[in-house]
């Protein structure tokens, strides 16, 4: 792991006795008491993850919206103050370089824009705040300020931790340290200053996560992150998970993990995320790749991501073969594990789309060993998001 960078919390996951591995070019948490005890752990109660990793951005300028939107498929320039969006960075043919979480913000300190200070912002300056894939994010900011007008800035906020807590008992948890963040619904977000022992810390904060589970991501400045993980992991809810069960939470969720269920040779359509690209966006078939893109939504994608519940209790994992009757490779598992929650082990897989109505019964091949699967809709274990009511 020498070669592997470490992250503002390192000394503290190893303080915690965590097993570290290799994971998008950091040393990084794969598990402290055990994969399964951590994922049921997480959907009971609440678990706190390191994602620091992930890639931090602002990117800002006039017109930063409609910049957004030459890459992205979704409504960026309706979107509200402090509103989130899932979107996809796409490349020119329809195939998706990256999946992100973009969030209008109201206003950016010049230096987190990667301005001088002093330097003038343009009138009607707009700011997001964008959070992609840590193995991808280099490449996602070199393609955007590639793509996007040179008078649009995108500044990576390299001096940011970033931490996720997961689960049902998150919300009471995280309230007891910063109570205004018991007002925030799904996909909202905002500026929160936490009174620390140490002095106030200021925290942006978003009701999200990738567990299906109710939940928070918070970002916070690198020198503050142990004293903040160390606050919020004494809460009597709340435990460090790694990766391992990070992993199995998002599987059992139905959410695609990008450089495995998607990736360039994918498009929305077969990876299932459609709804990401909106009804405007589509209408005006604005976005890249949108001739493709659209014209399999009318006419059908070869190929489909679905899910599949496993026969037995041995996982098919990542690369298994999709076989047809004569035996021949039709599609392939892209990831597989043992489902904690249903003590059964299930999988995603991309298979043709006469394969991809629910019920159907897949054949697949790992190893050379025979496996049953049936085609299940996703998310294999309910979402339980704390959504805004509807009025």
């Amino acid at each position: 792991m020498g070669d592997d960078a470490k992250l503002p919390l390192d000394n503290w996951h190893r303080a915690r006795g965590a097993r570290m591995v290799c994971f998008a070019g950091y040393e990084m948490p794969i598990q402290y008491e055990g994969i399964m005890a951590e994922h049921l752990w997480t959907r009971e109660s609440a678990g706190l993850f390191d994602v620091s990793h992930m890639g931090q951005l602002i990117v800002s300028g006039r017109d930063a919206a409609d910049a957004l939107e030459t890459v992205l498929p979704g409504e960026m320039q309706k979107l509200g103050v402090e509103r989130m969006r899932y979107s996809l960075l796409l490349a020119p043919d329809g195939g998706i370089v990256d999946d992100l979480m973009a969030t209008r913000i109201a206003y950016a300190d010049p230096a987190l824009c990667g301005r001088a200070e002093g330097e003038e912002e343009p009138e009607d300056c707009e700011y997001f705040y964008l959070v992609v894939n840590g193995a991808t994010k280099h490449g996602d900011i070199a393609y955007m300020r590639e793509t996007l007008p040179d008078d649009i800035h995108i500044h990576h906020l390299e001096d940011r931790a970033l931490l996720a807590m997961q689960g049902p008992k998150a919300g009471a948890a995280l309230a007891r340290l910063v109570p205004d963040t018991a007002s925030l619904y799904f996909m909202q977000a905002g500026g929160f200053t936490w009174a620390s022992a140490e002095g106030d810390v200021a925290l942006w904060i978003s009701r999200s996560g990738y567990t299906g589970e109710d939940g928070f991501e918070i970002s916070v400045a690198a020198r503050h992150a142990e004293v903040l993980a160390e606050a919020l992991a004494g809460q009597a809810e709340v435990k460090p998970v790694g990766l391992g069960a990070r992993d199995s939470l998002r599987l059992e969720a139905g959410l695609p993990l990008y450089g495995h269920d998607i990736d360039t040779e994918t498009t929305p359509v077969e990876a299932d995320l459609g709804f990401a690209l909106s009804k405007r966006r589509r209408e005006a078939g604005d976005f890249p790749g949108a001739a493709r893109i659209l014209a399999q939504r009318e006419n059908g994608a070869d190929r489909k991501r679905v899910g599949l519940k496993i026969e037995g209790r041995q996982p098919v994992r990542e690369g298994a073969d999709v076989v047809d009757g004569g035996g021949n490779a039709v599609g392939k598992v892209t990831s597989g594990g043992f489902s904690p929650s249903l003590q059964q082990p299930v999988a995603m897989a991309y298979v043709p789309a006469g394969m991809a109505e629910p019920g159907t019964e897949i054949m697949l091949e790992q190893r050379g060993k025979p496996f049953t699967g049936t085609v299940t809709a996703m998310p294999f274990v309910p979402h339980r998001y704390h959504r805004q009511p509807k009025p």
